[in-house]
């Protein structure tokens, strides 16, 4: 066949477009009662009472980094040159938000079986200055929680506090962890609705949150301003206790993630389906493995991430086939502003090498994914 197998795709609802239309026609288009609609409905299908939308998954990682500067609950709150541990293995919109609050990395090794953090290491690098750990579930797999909450306790029990975990969640979209929606453990979660996500709403990002810290998002989305309150002249706000930023949603990104959000669970059925099938399809061929999968750690596969050797000809050969791969994400920690923030990786620097990602979205036809078997299995 001939093919051109993308690696990503926007999912785009037909009936986003009359959505939108109504919005742009009602003069309305900032934040306002199609956020609160959206908004209404993702806390109903995560069964969650405290999400608030944002224009990205970024900003509501830099949001959550910036509310953890204060004391919340038990959470003693953060001080210069206070470190945030997080993996290097990821997109940069989950480490940049770091620096951009002032606070120091130190890079954690990925676990080579998931591409996940390794959570040993994690354990071994956690001092005193350790406010904040920041995990990623890599493709959609998700991270082991439970053992996430051991290695807290044990930091407590050293410490006297627990860091605070925020869970980037960008891959992730209708995952599960034993049996629970990602994004609902009671960490910070942020989710992504950029435009090749599961789920888009052109660009936007989702906030869960304990409940302590739902209002004070709230208003931190948007100047500090409270738009709940009295106010005397409708464009003159009240008192500003603390300044904000401007990070929020509009009804047009609203109005797109409502219509999608209809196709979550088709969407993700299709993308577990196709990697059910890659799953038991790719096993024993040489110069190729497969991560490892577990009871309990449910994928909504955003990526099917594989390790290959001699990835540089598997790339070139797949293109030749007309089909897409890519690594998806550098390692961060290979760059120049993150110099001083240098560690030794083992497990990233012999992975990264191999890791390559093959097409397995809702587009993928069980023609097209026959295909790709077909292909991988002749060699490269």
């Amino acid at each position: 066949m001939k093919a051109n197998i993308p690696l990503f795709k926007v999912y785009m609802a037909e009936s986003a477009i009359e959505k939108v239309s109504n919005v742009l026609r009602s003069g309305f288009i900032g934040q306002g009662p199609v956020v609160e609609e959206f908004e209404k409905h993702v806390k109903e299908v995560f069964n969650h009472d405290h999400v608030v939308t944002v224009n990205s998954a970024t900003s509501a990682e830099h949001l959550a980094l910036h509310m953890l500067k204060s004391p919340v609950a038990n959470f003693p709150g953060c001080e210069p040159g206070d470190e945030v541990l997080t993996t290097p293995m990821t997109c940069t919109a989950t480490n940049w938000p770091i620096l951009a609050n002032g606070y120091k990395i130190k890079w954690v090794d990925i676990d080579p079986e998931t591409l996940n953090m390794d959570l040993d290491d994690l354990a071994r690098k956690i001092t005193a200055k350790t406010k904040i750990i920041m995990v990623v579930h890599w493709g959609g797999y998700p991270v082991d929680l439970d053992r996430l909450k051991e290695i807290q306790q044990q930091a407590f029990n050293l410490y006297g506090f627990k860091p605070a975990i925020i869970e980037d969640c960008a891959h992730a979209m209708g995952s599960k962890y034993k049996k629970q929606l990602i994004g609902t453990s009671g960490n910070l979660c942020t989710l992504s609705l950029q435009a090749i996500k599961h789920i888009t709403s052109g660009d936007g990002g989702l906030l869960f949150l304990p409940r302590e810290l739902y209002r004070r998002a709230k208003l931190l989305r948007w100047y500090g301003i409270d738009r709940e309150g009295d106010r005397k002249d409708f464009r003159c706000e009240a008192n500003i206790p603390e300044w904000g930023f401007k990070f929020h949603m509009n009804d047009i990104n609203a109005a797109i993630g409502l219509e999608n959000f209809k196709s979550m669970q088709e969407i993700i059925g299709k993308h577990k389906d196709n990697a059910k099938y890659y799953d038991e399809n790719l096993t024993n061929i040489d110069g190729l493995t497969l991560l490892k999968r577990k009871k309990g750690f449910d994928s909504s596969f955003w990526i099917y991430s594989i390790l290959v050797d001699r990835r540089d000809d598997f790339a070139k050969y797949m293109k030749e086939c007309g089909i897409a791969t890519s690594q998806v994400h550098e390692r961060n920690d290979i760059h120049t502003c993150v110099n001083e923030f240098q560690s030794i990786l083992p497990n990233l620097d012999k992975t990264i090498k191999k890791v390559s990602a093959i097409p397995v979205g809702w587009w993928v036809t069980k023609e097209e994914r026959e295909y790709i078997v077909e292909c991988i299995k002749k060699g490269w």
